[in-house]
Parts: structure tokens; sequence; C-alpha cells
């Protein structure tokens, strides 16, 4: 039978403090501003330098007396205490010459500070190439030592699955043993690896289980609830049922993509049920979406992906309510349902926004270019897009449990994370999530060259454009990547380089089954790699010797996202560990960014600049994008502070109504 103090952590959570607003968001603002201040990384910096000292007289220890002090620590610190912090760097320095050993590798400096600064609870914006997966070990260990769960995040199955094999040997030399859950498992399965000590997973994974441990639990995820039932009714074994350990401690890699960009999304559990009568009303309103004529019948609102019917258009819908079933006739619901057919024409393109594959649609996650078979669209927008591609409509889906990231992150007794792009969202992590950015040096000084933009008024001048500078390069025998935001780009410029006679490895979310081999290889002689966002996490590109003597990785971008942190994980794909690299930006007046969220008056400014005096329109179309850019971010960040308040709002909701605000 569970002990007891272990089934009470099953279900044990932090409570946040509430996201503060007005004048305390002020003072919380400069508190900020103080856990962030360069002295800290300062101090940081010393005591990690002071630590690879110590490695130095530990590497003569025995294996013996090496593994006999890592179990005294191991002790010491599931005790906990004061003594356990104090001995934090003697611990760092025993598992810098453990990890030498065991896996033939030996943290730097910045490694050890950047442990130091996740076992310290910050976030660390440390550098693509610099080591994340050694830094996320070391911190997992002293994590693991305490006997509480721990959970390493990455952003992919492929990745958890990887980092916790390579680094078995060490966790285990450390007396600690590893798992890694990926979507595949069945809840036995995960069972089994939740009870390691340090587990490897995704966000989304993590979730999801424990929204589903708090559906199947109900009102008994109370500890005390579940105690007397144990008692009265000890045969029904309810701890059996519950897959994971607990939530305790979290380490976030790629923490921008994690908590800042899939953040706006809540993870929503739910089972599908027939619904006959909004199949029938999604084919039918599609039918009659196409007699609407823009301008005339609705206006668009690109930014906002929002509909507005005209007198007009409100006119028409009137006359076509006989047509559409009869629940869906009134005013209301035939508006919605139309409203939904024509955003799903609009705003919502294949090979972008999601993908055809075995006859359904498939999200595509426009941050990471990844797929999303499991995920689909509420309110009806899901079976419109269907009914737009002429598939087998689905059964809409019932909520059974919701929770946005940003709330269960904050539900975590000890977070702390790396990336590296943090600072442009250093206010947001420290006022959602309490997390003081830290900036983590390079271990080489990087010599990245990053040539002059290109803007073009038209998109085909840009991608004959990018075509050239490919071939240019590719001629002197340097490897090239190409980073796209959509499928559809990436195979536009496949289409360039096939005619140009070109071999090239396409890497997207319909071709992404050689992930981790297409982007190891991207560093060989003379290689193009074409990928969607999803190439500038996780996996490193290493050079070929006679690579680096040409001047390295060659990084395009070929379209400006949404986030410039996700353009500057891209251009953090070349030049790492002190290798030679250069990178350039390409964009056209009609890429998404600025037809989404650019200024009609610019764009148009900057078009008539281009073409007559494109020296100065550079300048002109630089400052439309960064505008763009910029009006695109504060967009996103009210919708992560609208997700946020939904939150809250249940919160206080169900906890008036006696649940505990969750799920």
């Amino acid at each position: 039978m569970t002990a007891p103090s272990i089934d009470y952590r099953k279900t044990l959570v932090h409570r946040p403090d509430k996201v503060t607003e007005g004048l305390d968001a002020f003072v919380d603002y400069m508190m900020g501003l103080w856990h962030r201040a360069a002295r800290h990384a300062e101090q940081l910096h010393l005591r990690a330098l002071a630590i690879d000292d110590q490695v130095k007289t530990v590497s003569g220890l025995s294996q013996h007396k090496l593994r006999a002090r890592l179990d005294e620590l191991q002790v010491s610190f599931r005790r906990g205490g004061q003594r356990a912090n104090e001995q934090v760097d003697e611990a760092l320095a025993l598992l810098c010459e453990a990890a030498d050993r065991t896996v033939g590798l030996r943290p730097f400096p910045v490694q050890i500070m950047c442990a130091l600064a996740l076992d310290s609870g910050y976030l660390a914006e440390m550098k693509t190439g610099e080591g994340k997966s050694m830094t996320a070990a070391l911190a997992g260990v002293i994590a693991g030592w305490s006997g509480r769960p721990c959970h390493i995040l990455t952003t992919n199955d492929y990745l958890a699955g990887r980092d916790a094999d390579e680094f078995r040997t060490f966790y285990r030399y450390a007396g600690v043993e590893v798992g890694a859950v990926i979507a595949e498992m069945e809840p036995q399965q995960r069972q089994e690896m939740y009870r390691n000590g340090v587990v490897y997973t995704t966000s989304k994974e993590v979730l999801a289980d424990f929204l589903r441990d708090r559906i199947r639990l109900g009102a008994l995820h109370h500890p005390q609830r579940r105690l007397l039932r144990n008692l009265l009714e000890p045969y029904r074994k309810l701890e059996d049922t519950v897959v994971l350990r607990g939530i305790d401690t979290a380490i976030i890699d790629e923490a921008d993509s994690v908590m800042i960009d899939e953040a706006v999304t809540p993870l929503i559990i739910s089972t599908q049920h027939e619904n006959p009568w909004l199949v029938d009303a999604a084919l039918a309103a599609n039918r009659l979406a196409g007699r609407l004529v823009e301008g005339a019948d609705f206006t668009l609102d690109e930014k906002y992906r929002e509909v507005n019917f005209t007198d007009s258009g409100y006119d028409m819908l009137e006359g076509v309510a006989p047509e559409l079933p009869e629940m869906w006739r009134g005013t209301s619901r035939r508006e919605e349902i139309l409203r939904q057919s024509i955003v799903a024409r609009q705003f919502y393109k294949r090979d972008q926004h999601y993908v055809i594959q075995e006859g359904k649609v498939v999200i595509v996650d426009e941050f990471t270019g990844r797929l999303m078979p499991n995920r689909s669209w509420s309110n009806g927008l899901h079976q419109a897009v269907e009914a737009k591609e002429g598939v087998e409509l689905t059964n809409p889906t019932e909520t059974l449990g919701r929770l946005s990231f940003q709330r269960f992150f904050r539900l975590f007794r000890k977070l702390s994370g790396m990336t590296g792009t943090a600072a442009e969202a250093s206010e947001e992590f420290w006022h959602i999530y309490r997390l003081p950015v830290i900036p983590i040096p390079t271990n080489r000084p990087v010599i990245r060259e990053v040539w002059e933009p290109r803007y073009f008024v038209d998109e085909d001048s840009k991608w004959a454009a990018i075509r050239d500078e490919i071939v240019a390069v590719h001629n002197t025998g340097r490897p090239v990547l190409i980073g796209t935001r959509s499928v559809k780009s990436s195979h536009k410029i496949a289409e360039l380089l096939d005619q140009s006679r070109l071999d090239y490895r396409l890497l997207n979310a319909v071709n992404h089954a050689r992930e981790a081999d297409i982007v190891r290889d991207a560093g060989n002689p003379q290689m193009i790699t074409i990928a969607t966002n999803m190439a500038g996490r996780g996996t490193d590109i290493k050079l070929a010797p006679t690579v680096a003597k040409r001047g390295g990785l060659h990084v395009i971008v070929a379209e400006r996202n949404d986030s410039g942190r996700i353009d500057r994980q891209l251009i953090g794909r070349c030049a790492r560990q002190g290798d030679p690299g250069t990178t350039r930006i390409y964009a056209s007046l009609e890429d998404d960014l600025l037809a989404r969220f650019g200024s009609k008056i610019l764009k148009r400014g900057a078009a008539a600049a281009l073409r007559e005096r494109p020296e100065y329109g550079v300048y002109a179309a630089r400052w439309a994008f960064d505008l763009a850019q910029r009006s695109a971010q504060r967009l996103a960040y009210r919708q992560r502070k609208t997700v946020l308040r939904t939150d809250t709002w249940l919160d206080e909701a169900l906890i008036f109504a006696g649940s505990e605000g969750i799920g």
C-alpha cells in the first residue's frame, strides 16, 4: 500500500500568487529589475569558475571514493535544509568529473554557471550550441537527489528520448534513475516512467497526464478525501489509476517557445461526440460562403482574423437561412456558422496552418512547424476547414478538462529554464512566472557575420534572389540552411532548386521523419537544407573541417517571423562554439507578416521607395517590418494575458463553488 506521504504528494501543487496589476505591478516590475541585475550573473560566474577549479582537485579521486562521496551528497540533499544548499558547489564539481568519466563530456565553466542558475530558479539565456543538454543533466541530478519528482521538458519526443538515453549512465553513476515519456506510450508505461527520479518529456505530455489524472480522480484529488476513501473502501486502490507521482520541479528547455509562444493556446482534454446537425451545417455553410463577396457582403480584419458582415451581407444571410439545417436558421446561429466558414476560407491556408494527410486535416504548429495530429480547432472551425477541403468531416469534441500552460507551470514548486532567446521577453517571464532572466556568456567568442538584409516589392523577386544566393554560396563549397515559416514556402524554394538542378534536403511538417539526421548533416560541404522553424531546436549542426576553413554555415532567413526571437533562433544555427558563419534575412512586401500586421501606408511608401531609390527603400521596408513584428508581438502578449485572465476567473469561480480551480 502506498505510504500516506507519497500519496499526498501525487496531487500536491504549489499555490501561485496572483499576477499583479496596477501599482502592485509597477513595484513587481522594479523587483524584477533587481533580480535581473548584472551582479547576480557576475556572482554565478565567479562561483562557476571556482567550481571549475575544484573539478581539477577531484579528478584524482578513485572510482570508489567518487561514488561514495556522491552517495553521501545524495543522502544530504534528500534531507534538504541549509546544509544541502551549502553543498551545491561541491556537488557540481563532483558531477562534472562524473560526466567526464561516464559520457566523456567535461562541462565548461559556462555550463556550470547555467546549472547554478537553474538550481537557483533562474531562466538562463544560453546561446544555441553551448551545451544545454549537459547543463540540464547536471541540474537534473541535484533535483533528483531530493526524492521529489523532477521533469525536464524538451520541445519534442525525439529530444526527450535522446537525452534520457544519452545521459542514462551519468544519472545512474550519480544514483538517480532516468526515464522518458513520449506520445505513443500507454498509461501503464507512463506510470512506470514517472516513477524515475528524473523524467524527460514534453510540456504537452506532462500537462495532458496531469489533466487526465485530475479527471480520473475527480473530487478525490484532495489527499484527505482519498485517505478517507482508502480507509472506507480499500479494495478500490485509487492510487493505481494515477499516472503521475506528482509535480514539483520543472527544468524547461527552449523555454521561450514552451512558455511564451505556445502559451497562447490552453491544452484541452476532450472526447468526440456525434453532432450530425453541426456536420450538416458546416457543409451547407461552405456552399453558401462561396456566394458571399468580400467588400460587398463582408470585410476582413487580417490582424485579428475576424470577419464583419456588411448590411448587404446581413440581408444575404437572411435570404439563405432556409438552406441551412433548421436549428441553424436563427440569426445568431447562422451568422456564427457562416462566419466560421469564411474564416476557414480566408485565413486558414493549406500547407501553412494545416496539411492534408490520409484524408484528414492535421494542424501545423505555427511556431515550431510541427504536426499536431491529435489536436483540432474548436467552435466548428475544424469542421469548416474540412468542408472547405472536401474531406470527411469529423465529429466535434466535448471538453473534459482544460488548463493553460501559463497556469500549469505556475503550479510547480521549483521552476527554471533555458533558451537562446529570452531577453526580449524578460519582463513577461518575471511578471507571469517569477523567473528572472540571466545571461550566460558563450564559451568561445561569437564570430558570426550578419550580411545586410534584402527587401523586395514582390515575392517572386525575393525567391529568385534567394535562389541566386544559394547557388553562389553553394559554389564556394559551403553548406546553406534556408529557414521558412511554412510548408508552402519550403516547397517554393525546393521547386526553384529543382529548376537549377541542385540537390537539397527538405525538412518540414510533412517530411519530418528524419529530422535529426537532416539537421545533423546540414554542416557538410555543399549541403543545402530547407527547413521550417523546427530546424532551430535541439540538434547540433556540426561543421566538417573543410567547411570551417571556407567560412562555415550560411543561414538564410527566407521570411521574417511574427516574433523576432524565432528569427534569432534560426540565425543562431550558424557560428556556434567559435565556428565561423554568415547569415542574411530576406523579406518582401507581400510576406504574411506585413500583410497581417503591417501598415498599409508604410507598405505603399516602402514599395515606392524600393522601386525608385532602392538604397533608401531598404530602410523604409525594414522600418515597416520592424513595426509589423512589434505589432504581432503585442497582439500575442495580449492574447496570453487574456488566457491568464480566463484562468484567474475560472480559479475564482471554481474555488467559490468548492473546487480547487484546476482542470
